[in-house]
Parts: C-alpha cells; structure tokens; sequence
C-alpha cells in the first residue's frame, strides 16, 4: 500500500510540473514573454504625412496603409486627422484609409502612425493574390528587337520563373551592359521607372509581376520615400526579387507598404498631394508586445494572466505569490537542513515586513521589539495571569513598543524605522510568548538558537521575496507555482537524515569509519 501511495504522489508531482513547464514553455517560445524582468523590445514607428492644397470644396483622401507586413507585427495605429472623418476598409487585399471633410481650403496635413516589431518568425504569404498571365505587349522598334534578344539570352541560361527573373535583373543591372540593355536603360531615369521597365520586359516572357513597395525601417530617418521590390508569380507562388541587384527575398526590415495593385493616394478636393515617410526606433517592454502578440495569433491564455488584472491588484499578487517562495523555503530549512524556528510560517511573515525595513533595520527592530517583549513577558509570568489575559497584555505592550520606536526613528531621523508598523503584531505578539515558554522549558540556549534560526529564515526568506528575478517569474508565468507545489509535494515524503543530524552525529560516523 505504501509503495502504491508513493507511485500516485510522484506521478501527481510530475504531472504537476509538466503541466506547469509546458504553460510556462509555450509563454516563452509562442508568445514572446521574457525569462527576465525589464527587457525592451525594439519597435519601430513609422509615419506617412500627407500634404495637399485644399480648393475650398469637400475633400476626400485614400491613403493605402500595411496590412500585410512579412517579418513585423503591427502593435497599433494611430490617424491623425482634425476635423476629417475617418473610415479604413480593405479592398483585394490591400487596406486603405479614407479621409472625408466638407471643406478644405488651402495647406493640408494628414498624418498615420504605425508602430511595429519585428516577427523574425513570420513567413510572407501572399498566396490569397493570384495574378492572371499577361499578354505580350506590341513593343515598337527599336525596342521590340532589343528585348526579344534579351529574353532569348536570359531563356537559355534559366530553368524556370525564378531562374529566369534573376538572370533578367542580372543582366539588366550589369556594369558593363550590353547595347540591348543600354537602350532599355535610356528610358527609365528613376527607381520607379526602372522597376516598370522591367515589368514590361517580363511581360514578354508572360510571367506575372507586381512592386511592392515598403519602407526601410533599420534605422531612424525624418525624410523617405518608399522602396519598390519586384515580385513574380509561377502560377503557384510569388518570388520577390531586389530589382537593382537580382537578389531574392525580401531584406530586413523592409516593412511592406502596399502593393502596385492600386496607388499610394489618391485625392479629390485636392491638387499637389505628397506623402513623406519617417521612421523612429523606440523601446517597449517585451510584455506588452507579447500581450498583442497574443491577441493576434488568438490566444485566449493571456485573457486569464494576472495582466488582465487592475494595476493595483497586480501590485498585490506580486507580493502574495512570493509566499509559495518562501513556504519552500521554509520546508528546505526545516525539513531537510533542521533549522529550528518560532512557528512554521513565521519567519516567511517577517521576511515579507523586510521587504519595507530593509534587511539590517529589519533584524534591529525585531530584536529590539522581542527582546524587550521577552523582558516583560517574564515581569507578567510573576503576576500569575491567565493564558489569554498574558497574550492580550503582550499584544498590548508590542503595539505600545512598536509606537515608541516609530516616535525615536522620527527624531533620529531614521525613516527605515517608521516601517516597523508592517510587524506582523500577532505574529510578533506569538514570538514573544512562545519564545519565554521555551526559554522556561528547554533553557535560554535552545530560545536563542530557535529565535535564531526564525532570523536567519526570515533573512533568507528576504533576499529570495525580493530578488526581481524570481518576482518576476511567478508573477509573468503563475504556473510555475505547480513547479513549486510538484517539489513541496516530494518533500513531503523525505524521510532521510537531516543535515544538522549528520553534523550532530558527527563523532559516531568518525568512529564507524575506524
């Protein structure tokens, strides 16, 4: 019976910790959420500002905004717009913007505000758009005969869409190009017209492209535009293509814009409309970026962590789930190592007002409150009371020793002190009298060693409530405290030599050994 008993108890531990490392596993990898306290994710806002003269007239502006955005995750948004009326809709894919007012005369400014944070993980996924082939295009001379040689060289040094795009782009951005791409080259003058140039050589071979254009977001700049990149499809997939160098794949942090499809902005109302871009690279705690993490991949887990909590009860969980810490603690020292103490969770409840007094004030004030309580206890053991008459005349005095010493920190000016009120005074009160039961008992070594022990538990028990890390843990992945309750459990069955006993007997293993 017995060893059925402790088969059940350690299978219960070791479903309690796997369920407690797989809830905490799954925060970390999935979601996002840091290991340790204060670290900051790199975020990235971007900014389009939007400018038009208004011609007195009602005024409608469309703006294409990321909607897609390969590598990044959209935190939030912001429209900054007066008086203008705002709707966003998505159309084929791409989301738009739309601005409406009834009057607009003279200067206008627009602005939209996108922070991001990079999604290493995110794969691009354009496989809702599917292009149609396009049809050759009639080239007039001396053109048609220039690209039909370019598409014949690049056909027989390519196996397939992709091959053949990059040894197109290869050859078309060559330093030393030849008199075909030479002449192509004459009729584009800027990025955007070169990128169209090479739609227009693709659609020779009848291989589907679109730009996409994004914005470089690895660094801060106050004035950009937008980068265009080539993407092609092979009837399955596209393929995006750096369209001045060949090389494939989207770089990094190129967040993506829109796509060719439809245009950058389109005003009514409005004559020379413009749109500048700026990026600036600020810092977020990585919770945060998690919590949206988790609200866009659809995880209902961070709906039931202690964030979703009002600030002030956050505050006070990160207090109350440090007690399971020290509870451990506690069962360590007591069972495992034998140290004695007052009671079996007082040194956790002493630890806890440290937290306030600091460690070393702490120790001063708690024996400076019990000793003098001990003293007293002793004066009222004289008058022959009764058990509840002496623990309420000691509660009594603590409080009244707990006023005075508030009083003498004030005039010594140490603040410290003023945060003996957080004493536990029951607890304190308890000490005093358990503390004088063993000294009359056992004699004043083993009161002073057990009044020692509850000390030096309360001391570790500090350091360990304390430490940021550990708060931090248990408040970001509350699971752990199954961890916690999966060791407290096992403990519970360790029936072996403490090590104070082995320190103890230590003479007769001497004499063993010989």
């Amino acid at each position: 019976m017995a060893r059925i008993l402790d088969l059940h108890l350690k299978l219960l531990a070791l479903g309690l910790a796997v369920v407690g490392l797989a809830l905490c596993a799954y925060k970390v990898e999935v979601l996002g959420l840091p290991l340790k306290p204060n670290m900051n994710a790199e975020v990235w806002t971007v900014q389009a500002q939007i400018n038009f003269r208004g011609k007195g007239t009602p005024a409608k502006v469309n703006l294409a905004i990321p909607d897609e955005t390969p590598g990044f995750m959209i935190l939030d948004e912001d429209f900054i717009s007066g008086n203008y009326g705002l709707a966003v809709e998505e159309k084929r894919g791409q989301r738009r913007a739309q601005w409406a007012v009834r009057r607009a005369n003279g200067q206008q400014t627009l602005y939209y505000r996108v922070a991001v944070s990079l999604e290493p993980d995110a794969e691009p996924d354009f496989s809702h758009v599917v292009p149609k082939f396009p049809q050759k295009p009639d080239y007039p001379e001396p053109y048609a005969s220039a690209i039909k040689a370019l598409l014949g060289s690049v056909r027989s040094e390519s196996a397939d869409v992709a091959s053949f795009t990059r040894e197109l782009l290869i050859q078309l951005n060559a330093e030393t190009p030849s008199e075909n791409v030479k002449l192509l080259r004459d009729r584009a003058r800027r990025p955007n017209e070169w990128v169209r140039e090479i739609q227009e050589v693709l659609k020779g071979a009848r291989i589907p492209s679109r730009i996409l254009y994004g914005v470089d977001a690895s660094q801060n700049r106050s004035e950009m535009q937008l980068t265009p990149w080539l993407q092609v499809h092979n009837g399955e997939q596209w393929f995006n293509f750096n369209p001045f160098t060949g090389d494939e794949g989207l770089p990094d942090h190129f967040l993506v814009w829109h796509s060719d499809d439809e245009p950058l902005i389109s005003v009514d109302g409005g004559v020379a409309s413009q749109v500048n871009f700026s990026v600036t690279r600020t810092y977020r705690e990585v919770v945060e970026v998690a919590q949206r993490r988790a609200e866009l991949t659809g995880s209902g887990l961070m709906d039931f962590s202690l964030f979703s909590l009002p600030l002030q009860t956050q505050n006070v969980y990160k207090v109350l789930l440090t007690v399971p810490l020290g509870a451990l603690l506690v069962v360590l020292l007591r069972n495992v190592v034998g140290i004695k103490t007052f009671g079996t969770f007082m040194p956790i409840l002493i630890a806890l007002a440290f937290r306030e007094t600091q460690l070393l004030m702490g120790i001063v004030l708690f024996s400076v409150i019990v000793a003098f309580g001990l003293m007293i206890r002793f004066y009222l053991e004289k008058l022959m009371l009764l058990l509840v008459p002496r623990l309420a005349a000691v509660l009594i005095i603590v409080v009244m020793l707990m006023m005075f010493v508030s009083m003498i920190s004030v005039k010594l000016g140490a603040e410290q002190a003023m945060s003996i009120a957080l004493f536990p005074m029951v607890i304190l009160a308890m000490t005093i009298e358990r503390m004088s039961l063993v000294w009359e008992e056992l004699g004043p070594s083993e009161a002073l060693m057990q009044g020692g022990g509850s000390l030096l538990v309360a001391a570790i028990g500090y350091m360990i409530m304390s430490s940021e890390l550990l708060v931090h843990l248990v408040f970001v992945f509350p699971e752990l405290m199954l961890v916690l309750l999966a060791i407290t459990l096992l403990l519970g069955r360790y029936t072996g030599y403490r090590l104070s006993e082995l320190w103890r007997f230590r003479n007769a293993v001497k004499k063993e050994v010989v």
